[in-house]
């Protein structure tokens, strides 16, 4: 019993996501390979066999892997596939896209979400926003699992030895060329990588007032900047501030809320956090029920008194 690990990477490095993963297929037992798939991605590679228990590197080299495409990854997986019992995914806005694809190629069905492998068959997954969890076996010979990276401690990056083995990169897919892309830049943390993330919610009015109130606390603790899924459709933030079911999972080590209610949609996204800061002036606001510490005051007096404090 052999899992695979479809690594994720900017052809230059393993991203954090891919070490929770690896720990994810540890615990379904057997060795643990993963792959990397891109165009001039030799660095990625090695960094990969780098972490600690894998035992195996498969290094897919080409230009129809350089971005990533769904069609021409999954492709790429389906031609290993007969030699795993598992292959695993960071459930990432990539796993996401890929996995489903090849779950239709190898006709089995897609665990989603894992946050808890019970067994080599048995694994647990949050449902209904996360206030439920689901427990699902899956008697196909080849598991196509996503894995909520936030369930899951990250393997070693370092300590490892795994062998790499260069195989065969598969021809492009006729259905989808990369035509460009668009990436947004940002000097901050990662969202999904942040060990601070300092948030708002639409209590803040505007986009100035976002920037103007939060942004001066998020420089201090050098955090990440987040938003519930009512600012980002007021336009107070960028789609890709937004944390919640709909958005980004997310668990720093500290979440700050600061004018965020708590509907059930944004704590699915962030209730694993380790330590939880709720500032709302409502006292009966659901965000308290989850919150560490809880100051019911005004966000535009409590947070610059918290800024000028550090």
């Amino acid at each position: 019993m052999t899992s695979l690990v479809i690594a994720e990477h900017d052809n230059a490095s393993i991203k954090g996501a891919t070490l929770n993963t690896v720990t994810a297929a540890l615990q379904c037992g057997g060795d643990v390979h993963v792959l990397v798939a891109g165009s001039g991605a030799a660095a990625a590679a090695a960094q990969a066999a780098q972490i600690a228990g894998v035992a195996k590197v498969l290094h897919a080299d080409g230009d129809a892997l350089a971005h990533g495409l769904a069609e021409n990854l999954s492709a790429q997986i389906q031609a290993l596939a007969g030699n795993y019992s598992h292959i695993l995914f960071p459930a990432t806005a990539s796993g996401k896209n890929a996995a489903p694809r090849l779950a239709a190629l190898l006709d089995v069905g897609q665990i989603s979400d894992v946050t808890k492998v019970d067994s080599a068959d048995t694994f647990e997954r949050p449902i209904y926003a996360g206030n439920a969890v689901a427990t699902v076996q899956s008697l196909d010979v080849i598991k196509v699992i996503t894995v909520r990276t936030t369930g899951f401690d990250p393997a070693a990056a370092s300590g490892g030895s795994a062998a790499v083995e260069s195989i065969a990169a598969v021809a492009a897919s006729a259905k989808a060329a990369f035509l460009g892309s668009e990436i947004a830049k940002n000097d901050r943390p990662e969202l999904t990588a942040a060990k601070v993330i300092v948030a708002g919610g639409r209590a803040l009015g505007s986009a100035e007032k976002f920037n103007e109130v939060l942004l001066p606390l998020a420089d201090k603790l050098g955090a990440a900047l987040g938003a519930s899924r009512a600012a980002v459709d007021a336009g107070y933030a960028p789609n890709d501030w937004q944390v919640g079911q709909t958005g980004k999972i997310v668990a720093p080590q500290l979440y700050i809320a600061a004018g965020i209610s708590g509907a059930i949609q944004h704590l699915a996204g962030m209730k694993d956090s380790k330590v939880i800061v709720a500032i709302n002036k409502d006292p009966e606001a659901p965000i308290f029920s989850v919150a560490d510490y809880a100051l019911e005051a005004d966000l535009f007096v409590a947070v610059p008194q918290l800024t000028a404090a550090l």
